[in-house]
């Protein structure tokens, strides 16, 4: 099961509009601090801060390749959190079945008790 403390820690990275843009940008492809930096009207150590954040959160990643450091997104921890959304859907859905089905009773009642004071 997925720890309570990691999937805030993601969410939290992700509340940011400047991080889930760069997210969103990421998805295209891997970029480094610079490519990132052009798309943003902030200081390039405002951007590494915000890199930075996304990093912790383990849902970038950056390697070293020559001169550059690129960023990647990590498929693992949208895996993970793909899984626990799943989980708490898979529940909510349930719960709304159950739901339907208690209203249903309720209308079939209602139905069978009025057709006997008619």
């Amino acid at each position: 099961m997925v720890a309570v403390e990691e999937m805030v820690t993601v969410f939290s990275a992700l509340a940011d509009q400047t991080r889930l843009d760069m997210v969103i940008r990421l998805a295209d492809g891997d970029a480094t601090l610079s490519e990132l930096a052009e798309h943003y009207d902030m200081s390039l150590q405002a951007v590494a801060k915000h890199l930075s954040v996304l990093e912790d959160a383990g849902v970038v990643s950056r390697r070293r390749e020559a001169q550059r450091r690129p960023a990647r997104l990590e498929a693992e921890v949208f895996d993970l959190m793909s899984k626990w959304i799943e989980r708490y859907r898979r529940l909510a859905e349930a719960r709304y079945r159950r739901l339907d089905r208690l209203l249903a009773q309720l209308d079939q009642a209602s139905d069978n008790h009025e057709g006997v004071t008619s």
